[in-house]
């Protein structure tokens, strides 16, 4: 069965077909210099299609798309969320990294140092991330 059309509302109010491919290279500049593989890429592409598909909605504004990359990004690779994070959030200052590197902190698990990848946390910012 093939999927209906999603569209994504940009703020300039334009909207456009839901693109992984965007998705893959907005997540690929945040991971340049970082061990993440084209492959990790896709699966997170595609968690955040899902997620987004999830809403049941036909039209998602481009700041929910965002919001659902955050989450599995964060799991992915936490420098990566930060650089993201930092662009997306528009970071102003030292203070601005220092509170979200806290809240990582407060997220991660004990036991590991990131966490199970593409799996959400308490309040994470894009809600709970369908399992795979």
């Amino acid at each position: 069965m093939e999927e209906p059309v999603l569209a994504v509302v940009k703020r300039s109010g334009v909207s456009e077909p839901f693109d992984r491919n965007k998705v893959i290279a907005g997540v690929r500049r945040a991971c340049q210099g970082r061990p993440v593989d084209e492959g990790q890429l896709a699966v997170l592409a595609a968690k955040v299609e899902d997620a987004v598909r999830a809403t049941g909605s036909a039209e998602v504004p481009s700041n929910e798309v965002g919001l659902a990359i955050l989450g599995p990004l964060r799991y992915l690779d936490e420098v990566a969320y930060l650089r993201f994070a930092s662009v997306y959030r528009s970071f102003s200052s030292a203070a601005d990294f220092e509170k979200e590197i806290a809240e990582l902190k407060r997220l991660r698990p004990a036991s590991t140092a990131g966490g199970p990848p593409g799996e959400g946390a308490p309040g994470d910012d894009a809600g709970p991330v369908p399992p795979s």
